[in-house]
């Protein structure tokens, strides 16, 4: 009875081990690979500013500013004025092949995709699915088409500027 309880421990002691060791090493193969969550990039507002448009909403609640002024005004801090951000000894980067149009995002109910539409042309600045939907994107030299998937349900937003400026349409079939 003893020798075989001994065998079975050391049996599974020897299965955890395997077991262990082949996760950690897949867990490290696959790391970075298309297996992990899509990483959206944000767009920051001196990005906008420096392309000539309107920062950008953001959906998340801001704090109020503080009501508690010093009463020494020298210990205040002049406001910066409204415009565009002043430039630093460090220029900041600018977007590859940007039309230095508008950025507008397109909310749809399997995902969301963020167009940089300028006078001409537009670019894809990024696709994110909701979860639960797949997303395929579609580019040509005059079209862009975002598609989000899930089981039958289709939505896709297409944005075409070969007859004059950039337009979105979103469809859901």
């Amino acid at each position: 009875m003893r020798r075989g309880l001994v065998h079975v421990l050391a049996w599974l002691l020897a299965t955890g081990g395997a077991v262990t060791l082949s996760w950690w090493g897949v867990h490290t193969v696959m790391a970075g690979t298309a297996y992990d969550p899509p990483r959206a990039l944000p767009v920051t507002v001196a990005d906008a500013t420096a392309r000539g448009s309107a920062p950008p909403v953001s959906p998340t609640p801001r704090p109020a500013p503080s009501r508690n002024t010093p009463k020494d005004p020298a210990q205040s801090t002049p406001a910066a004025p409204p415009g565009p951000a002043a430039s630093s000894s460090a220029p900041s980067p600018a977007p590859a092949a940007s039309p230095s149009g508008r950025v507008k995002a397109y909310d749809t109910g399997g995902g969301r995709a963020v167009f940089d539409l300028g006078t001409t042309s537009a670019t894809l600045v990024s696709a994110t699915p909701a979860t639960g939907w797949s997303m395929q994107i579609w580019k040509t030299e005059t079209w862009i088409r975002v598609e989000f998937s899930k089981s039958t349900d289709r939505v896709s937003v297409f944005c075409a500027w070969h007859d004059g400026p950039p337009h979105v349409d979103v469809g859901t079939y």
